[in-house]
């Protein structure tokens, strides 16, 4: 059997599963099981597939058809630009998440020369994508980032090692904003805001691989954004702004909860590439 031959009949097998994008799932499998890039993935497809590399092929293709996530299987995924570390310790990084970073980033480098030691905090940081990502892109900014994993925390040490901001990021675990002190020119959060009653239809690539804690949040979802949103009046500094993802349909609940602590502040949603709500922006006054 060809590597383009064992790449059909994967494709084949994951499409019949009703894997979405079956072509590429069975090419990015492959690749990790050969240990190359695509380029040299197809400058190599008419060649044989060794016995003991076929049978690793089929094991990821069997784990993928358990709707195990690629990126479990294989162990990273990308995120703004940058490859992380993944594992079921914590959600797999999303491309919405990516509005999140981007509006940080855009604040941060729009107030120019009066930020030149940024203190900012990632909520419920997971991998540490965000964390991380901000490190990276805000040589400045000297980031907290709180789970109450400490699998999760532990994957984010290895992510910020991994990209050389370690010494930017304090891992920290706790819930929420409890147990910190002081405040931050930026509080980032992607909290679960997934709503209780919703959480069993979700995909079971989701539902069965993703840990549950870190997706569920309450009969409405938007308990966790909450409660943090209560928290931060004690811990967004003025002139500060405080990034919340959340549901397409939670905008408006979540502005209403915002201003009621921050009176104030100014309040918007950003929206996602889809055109959907997408990110609490809050921004309060400089004294």
């Amino acid at each position: 059997m060809t590597l383009a031959e064992a790449l059909h009949e994967a494709a084949t097998r994951l499409l019949k599963a009703g894997i979405d994008d079956p072509r590429l799932e069975a090419e990015v499998l492959l690749r990790h099981a050969l240990g190359v890039d695509r380029e040299e993935l197809f400058a190599r497809l008419q060649e044989p597939l060794a016995l003991e590399l076929q049978a690793l092929y089929e094991a990821l293709v069997d784990r993928r058809l358990e709707h195990e996530p690629t990126a479990y299987i294989i162990g990273h995924k990308e995120f703004f630009g940058l490859d992380f570390a993944c594992s079921p310790a914590a959600l797999i990084p999303r491309p919405e998440t990516e509005l999140l970073v981007e509006t940080a980033i855009e604040w941060v480098r729009g107030r120019g020369s009066r930020v030149k030691d940024l203190r900012a905090v990632d909520v419920g940081s997971g991998s540490g994508v965000i964390a991380v990502s901000l490190a990276t892109h805000l040589p400045q900014a000297r980031v907290i980032a709180t789970d109450i994993s400490d699998k999760a925390l532990a994957l984010g040490r290895r992510n910020a090692l991994a990209h050389c901001v370690a010494s930017q990021i304090e891992f920290v675990r706790g819930s929420l904003l409890e147990h910190l002190s002081g405040r931050f020119d930026l509080i980032a959060a992607n909290l679960p805001y997934i709503p209780s009653q919703t959480y069993n239809s979700l995909p079971p690539g989701i539902r069965e691989h993703e840990p549950e804690a870190a997706l569920r949040a309450g009969r409405r979802g938007t308990a966790l954004i909450e409660a943090m949103l209560a928290q931060a009046v004690d811990h967004l500094a003025p002139g500060g702004v405080l990034l919340a993802e959340h549901a397409w349909n939670q905008g408006r609940r979540l502005r209403e909860a915002a201003t009621g602590h921050f009176p104030t502040a100014d309040i918007e949603t950003r929206r996602d590439l889809a055109g959907l709500e997408r990110l609490l922006v809050v921004r309060t006054a400089r004294d």
